[in-house]
């Protein structure tokens, strides 16, 4: 939680105070304890000379203080005349005679010799020691003093004398709470003081917080009045001047931006702004779809880290160090989209203010049209160069002579035709994918039996497939709902297929035609929503790496065994667009073990299911 700073202020005074007033408690509180602990010991110094006097008939004997009951009832007597605790302990620390200990438990006491007092009275003479007494439970002040036994040079006991505290406690828990009680009373005071003190300081801050959070919320119209001319004067009134000008220049600059984002976005082009470290400064949403990124992930980017295009980041790299106007084609992988590239520097004039502007063009369509436009140049002069070439070298194989033999004559005048035949098949097949492409040909929607086209288009094919020897075999499902289309256009379809199936499936072979339900219930209310019609061959197959070209213009898995067999490759092109012309789809498949299996999934009539 964030604390305001008048609470800081407020907060920071009462602490240091508090910290104040519990210092001078400790203080005052332990120098009255070591006061009164001095005292003491003086105090106990005397009574423990009156007490060492009192146990001089005890102290004479061969074997001092063999009888116990005598010292202890002396003891006790002196204890009484001293006011004090006396304890008489054995060198070894066996207590002799205790005041505060019934007879019959001295006995039990446990030894005396590993206390503070005792050690430096061993020590020393005389030894001190303030702890809680394990016998009484009191806080209690020791004082111990070595007495000498006479007739014995070496022997002596120890006398130990204790002032138990409780009264001096109790004076001091008394002291505390006088204490307690009046730094209670001067803290709420400092309470009272602080935060006057504290609003007096923090106010006028407060209110230009506030203004300042308006202007940072839009409100460009807050003034601050304050009659105050000290700091917090001078600030307010330049955070007024501030305000004004702030609020020229925000409505220059919204002026500017929502004309440049305006421009930015009908742009079809894309658009990318650089500094003069080559760091993105703006993108327009033009750009963000080319590349699939957002304002987010580019902004203050590197370009060279958001864009990973090695001859971009080279393009960028020269514009930037020769400053100079640079042009350049790209393609994006792998969607193979293909960009035009024009980068200039713009800005100032000093090498720090100047940026680059990079504007992407497009030209994907472009160089997909003129891609195609190249591939089919180069496939239609090839295909109509290899009949022409045949027919040129005949007819000139006529004029050298050939002709004045009529067997060779008819001959090659026979190539020629069939060259003549085939040239005709290929520009006959160009004209009509063209019609159909441009959308000249119109193909009709009308309900057409399956079973009725499968069986007119087996019956043109069967004399080809009996020279071969190839056996045809229809399997049509039973009650087969009419499909829509075109009945020439159908019949053209399955004629291609069942002329390829024928051409590539070696002698003896076997091609099936086939057609069923499609139905998907999930998707559609209907209950048939296709008839899938399949052709399918046993001859030498489509290798996995052709299938997904096989439906372009003069592709060819084998060409020498193609022209071999009189195809122009443009059969199974036309077959793709009547099939998508009609609404339907095609496509090839493996056909295990070997040969290969067209699919045409074409639309059938929609059949209601039974009201039940």
């Amino acid at each position: 939680m964030t604390l305001s700073i008048r609470w800081k202020v407020t907060i920071g005074t009462l602490l240091v105070l508090a910290c104040g007033l519990l210092i001078a408690r400790t203080l005052a509180i332990r120098s009255l304890e070591q006061e009164e602990i001095v005292r003491s010991e003086q105090m106990l110094e005397a009574r423990a000379s009156l007490v060492a006097y009192g146990l001089q008939p005890f102290l004479v004997l061969p074997r001092p203080l063999a009888s116990m009951a005598p010292l202890q009832a002396a003891i006790r007597d002196l204890s009484s005349r001293a006011l004090a605790r006396v304890t008489v302990i054995a060198p070894d620390g066996q207590v002799l005679a205790d005041s505060a200990v019934p007879d019959g438990s001295l006995a039990t006491v446990e030894n005396h010799l590993g206390r503070t007092e005792i050690q430096q009275a061993m020590s020393t003479g005389r030894g001190t020691a303030l702890r809680k007494s394990s016998t009484t439970g009191e806080r209690t002040l020791f004082l111990a003093i070595r007495l000498p036994i006479q007739n014995q040079s070496t022997a002596s006991v120890f006398l130990r004398l204790g002032l138990p505290m409780a009264s001096f406690d109790r004076e001091v828990d008394k002291l505390h709470k006088n204490l307690a009680l009046a730094f209670g009373v001067a803290f709420l005071i400092a309470i009272a003081l602080s935060v006057g003190l504290a609003r007096s300081i923090t106010k006028p801050l407060s209110d230009i917080t506030i203004a300042a959070r308006q202007l940072a919320g839009g409100d460009h119209d807050v003034r601050l009045r304050t009659d105050s001319r000290d700091e917090v004067g001078l600030l307010a009134d330049t955070l007024n001047q501030m305000t004004d000008q702030l609020k020229t220049k925000i409505h220059e600059l919204s002026e500017d931006r929502g004309q440049l984002l305006t421009m930015l976005t009908s742009m079809v082009e894309g658009v990318m702004v650089l500094d003069n470290r080559g760091r993105i400064l703006q993108v327009n949403p033009a750009l963000e779809g080319m590349f699939a990124l957002t304002q987010s992930e580019t902004r203050g980017r590197p370009s060279s880290d958001v864009f990973r295009h090695p001859e971009l980041n080279t393009l960028v790299a020269t514009v930037l160090a020769t400053r100079t106007a640079q042009q350049d084609e790209i393609v994006l992988m792998p969607g193979g989209q293909c960009l035009h590239i024009e980068a200039a520097i713009a800005g100032g004039a000093g090498k720090n203010d100047a940026c680059a502007v990079l504007v992407f063009h497009d030209i994907t369509e472009r160089c997909r049209l003129e891609t195609i436009r190249k591939d089919f140049v180069a496939n239609v002069s090839h295909e109509l160069r290899t009949p022409l070439t045949s027919i040129k070298g005949y007819v000139e194989a006529l004029l050298d002579g050939g002709k004045d033999d009529p067997a060779t004559s008819a001959k090659f005048l026979d190539i020629i035709l069939k060259q003549s035949d085939r040239l005709n098949f290929i520009l006959e097949d160009l004209l009509q994918l063209s019609r159909i492409e441009s959308g000249q040909i119109q193909f009709k929607r009308d309900p057409l039996p399956i079973q009725r086209i499968i069986e007119r288009t087996l019956a043109m094919i069967k004399p080809a497939a009996d020279k071969k020897g190839h056996k045809l075999l229809a399997l049509v499902a039973d009650n087969l709902p009419p499909v829509l289309g075109d009945e020439d256009r159908l019949m053209q379809v399955l004629s291609n297929l069942l002329d390829n199936a024928v051409k590539y499936t070696l002698e003896n072979g076997t091609v099936t035609v086939e057609a069923r339900f499609v139905s998907d219930k999930a998707e559609r209310p209907t209950l048939t929503t296709a008839v899938e019609l399949s052709v399918t061959d046993t001859g030498i197959g489509i290798p996995e790496r052709d299938r997904p070209r096989i439906f372009e213009r003069f592709y060819r898995v084998d060409k020498a065994r193609s022209r071999e067999l009189g195809g122009t490759g443009l059969g199974l092109a036309i077959v793709k667009h009547i099939v998508e012309g009609l609404g339907g789809e095609v496509r090839v498949e493996a056909s295990m073990p070997t040969g290969s299996r067209f699919v045409v999934r074409l639309p059938a009539q929609p059949i209601n299911p039974p009201v039940s």
